[in-house]
C-alpha cells in the first residue's frame, strides 16, 4: 500500500514538473514570436503598438498604388508559427467613373463591397460574367481568373473591403498582380513580347500597336468619363448591360466596325468563339448579400452572421469565409476560441475592446478599437469582444477555413463549462459541484451578453471627430505595409 501511494506522488511530481516546462516552453515559444514582429517594427510603429500593447492589432499602414481615380491598400498578415494560413486584407477606394484595369492574380480574392455599387467582369470557364455588387455584396474570384472592377457611379465613392488569399502564390509571403491592360503605366504583360511577335500575333501594323501598347500612363485605376480620350472600353462601359452585351456580340459575330475589330480589348482573352454564353455567364457564381441573410445568432444584445462554403459555393475550394458581429452598446461577444481558423477582422462602425489570451492563461492583449482599426486572433486563442457604452459595435473580416467553424464558447448559457458540467470539473476548479454549478449557472443568456462592466467608456472628442477628407466616416485608418510587386 505504502509503495502504491509513493508511487502515485512520484507520478503527479513528475507530471507537474511537465506540466510546467511545457507552459514554460510555451511561454518563451510566444516571447519569441513578440520580439520577432517587434524588431521588424519601425521606431513610430514600435512606439504605438508599445503604447497599446496591442500585438494582434496591425497598426502600419502605406498604400500599394495611388492614382487619381483611385487608391489600393494592403494589411499584412503576421507571420510565424502561430499563424496557420497567411491572409492579407486589401482595401481599394475608387472615385466616381473610374477602372481597376484587367488583370489576374496568383492569389484568390473575396470582394466585400462597403459602401457604392460596382461591376465586376471576371472570366469564368472561358466565359465572360459580368456580376453587379451593392452594400454587403461578397464575390469570390479564384486565383488566376482575370478581372476588372468598375466604378459606374457618377456621384459616390467605392469602398471594397477584400481578402488576398496568398497560399497559391509564387511566394506565399505576398501575391503578384498580372496585368493585361496598361501602356508604360502599369505595365501590360503582353509589353514582354517583342514588337514583331506582338504585331504578327495581332496582325496589325507596328504603328497601330505602338499606339496601343503605350496610349495608357494612368496607373492601375484609370477614369473612364467622356473627360477622357474616347476608347472601345469606354464606349462598352457608359452602356446599360443588355445593350453593352449586345454590341460584344456584335464584335464576337464579326459585325463591328474595323476599329472594333482590331483593338477590342475582348479580343486579347480570346472571346471570338461567336458562342452567346461564353458573353452572358449564365452558370457562373453570382455575388451573395451577407446583409440579407438570416442572422445565424441574435438576441437583445446583439447578432453575428457567418458566411461559410455550405453557403456559398465559391467559398468551398477557397479555404475562406466571412462573418459580421454587431454588439448593441456596451454588450459582449462571450469569451470563445476559434478551433478550425485564424480570423482577420476590422471595425466597421463604433469603438471597444479586444481582449485575447496566450495559451498559459497570460493576457496577451487588450486594446481599444476605434473603425478602421484591424485586428487578427490566431487559431485556438482565447478572445473575446466589447462594445463601448456609447454606441453600437459592428465589425466584419475573413476566416481562413471554408468549413463550419463553430466557435467554441467559454461563458454563457451555451458554453462548453456546462456541457462539462461534471463532478472532474469542480475537481479541477477546486470546488464543490454545487457550488461550481451556481457558477456556470448565473449567467442565463449565451453568445452575446449584456452591458458589460468592462466595457470602455464613451471615446473622447478627438476620436469622434476624426474623419476622411471628404467629411465622412474614416473608413480605413490602420492597414499594412506588404507591396504588390509590379507598383511603384
Amino acid at each position: 500500500m505504502g509503495k502504491g501511494v509513493s508511487f502515485l506522488l512520484l507520478a503527479l511530481v513528475l507530471c507537474y514538473e511537465v506540466t510546467v516546462t511545457m507552459g514554460y516552453r510555451g511561454e518563451k515559444q510566444w516571447r519569441k514570436e513578440r520580439e520577432r514582429r517587434e524588431e521588424e517594427m519601425e521606431p513610430e510603429e514600435e512606439e504605438e503598438s508599445e503604447s497599446r500593447k496591442s500585438w494582434f492589432l496591425m497598426p502600419k499602414s502605406r498604400p500599394v498604388m495611388t492614382t487619381d481615380a483611385g487608391e489600393m491598400r494592403l494589411v499584412r498578415s503576421p507571420g510565424g508559427r502561430i499563424v496557420d494560413k497567411p491572409l492579407h486584407m486589401g482595401f481599394i477606394t475608387m472615385e466616381p467613373q473610374s477602372l481597376f484595369i484587367p488583370q489576374y492574380l496568383d492569389s484568390s480574392l473575396t470582394l466585400f463591397v462597403r459602401t457604392g455599387e460596382a461591376r465586376v467582369g471576371c472570366i469564368y470557364k472561358d466565359e465572360m460574367v459580368e456580376r453587379r455588387l451593392k452594400i454587403g455584396d461578397v464575390y469570390h474570384i479564384p486565383a488566376g481568373s482575370t478581372f476588372y472592377i468598375l466604378n459606374p457611379g457618377e456621384g459616390q465613392r467605392l469602398h471594397i473591403i477584400c481578402s488576398i488569399d496568398p497560399s497559391e502564390s509564387l511566394n506565399l509571403d505576398t501575391f503578384q498582380s498580372f496585368f493585361i491592360g496598361g501602356g508604360t503605366h502599369p505595365t501590360s504583360v503582353l509589353a514582354g513580347f517583342g514588337p514583331e511577335t506582338l504585331s504578327t500575333a495581332f496582325n496589325v501594323s507596328m504603328s497601330k500597336l505602338e499606339e496601343i501598347m503605350r496610349g495608357q500612363q494612368e496607373g492601375p485605376i484609370v477614369h473612364v468619363t467622356k473627360f477622357h480620350a474616347p476608347s472601345i472600353w469606354t464606349k462598352l462601359s457608359q452602356l446599360q448591360e443588355q445593350d453593352r452585351l449586345k454590341q460584344v456580340k456584335r464584335m464576337i459575330q464579326g459585325e463591328a466596325d474595323e476599329e472594333e475589330k482590331e483593338w477590342s480589348w475582348w479580343k486579347l482573352f480570346g472571346m471570338f468563339s461567336g458562342n452567346e454564353r461564353r458573353v452572358l455567364g449564365d452558370k457562373a457564381p453570382d455575388s451573395y448579400n451577407i446583409y440579407k441573410r438570416k442572422a445565424d445568432f441574435k438576441n437583445d444584445y446583439g447578432w453575428s452572421v457567418a458566411v461559410d462554403g455550405s453557403v456559398y459555393k465559391p467559398f468551398k475550394h477557397s479555404g475562406t469565409g466571412v462573418f459580421l458581429v454587431n454588439l448593441t452598446a456596451g454588450s459582449m461577444m462571450a469569451p470563445h476560441v476559434n478551433p478550425r481558423a485564424t480570423e482577420y477582422g476590422i471595425v466597421l462602425r463604433g469603438t471597444g475592446r479586444i481582449q485575447i489570451v496566450y495559451p498559459n492563461g497570460t493576457l496577451a492583449m487588450d486594446a481599444r478599437v476605434r473603425e478602421g482599426d484591424v485586428f487578427w486572433v490566431p487559431r485556438y486563442f482565447a478572445f473575446c469582444q466589447i462594445a463601448s457604452r456609447s454606441s453600437p459595435f459592428e465589425f466584419f473580416g475573413f476566416t481562413t477555413t471554408s468549413d463550419k467553424n463553430r466557435p467554441q464558447f467559454l461563458v454563457g448559457a451555451n458554453s462548453l463549462l456546462h456541457t462539462f458540467n461534471t463532478p472532474e470539473l469542480a475537481a479541477a476548479f477546486g470546488v464543490t459541484e454545487e457550488r461550481m454549478r451556481r457558477f456556470i449557472n448565473a449567467q442565463k443568456e449565451a453568445v452575446i451578453l449584456p452591458s458589460a462592466s468592462a466595457a470602455p467608456p464613451d471615446e473622447d472628442l478627438k476620436e469622434r471627430e476624426e474623419k476622411s477628407e471628404d467629411g465622412g466616416p474614416k473608413v480605413i485608418r490602420n492597414v499594412g505595409d506588404q507591396m504588390i510587386m509590379g507598383f511603384d
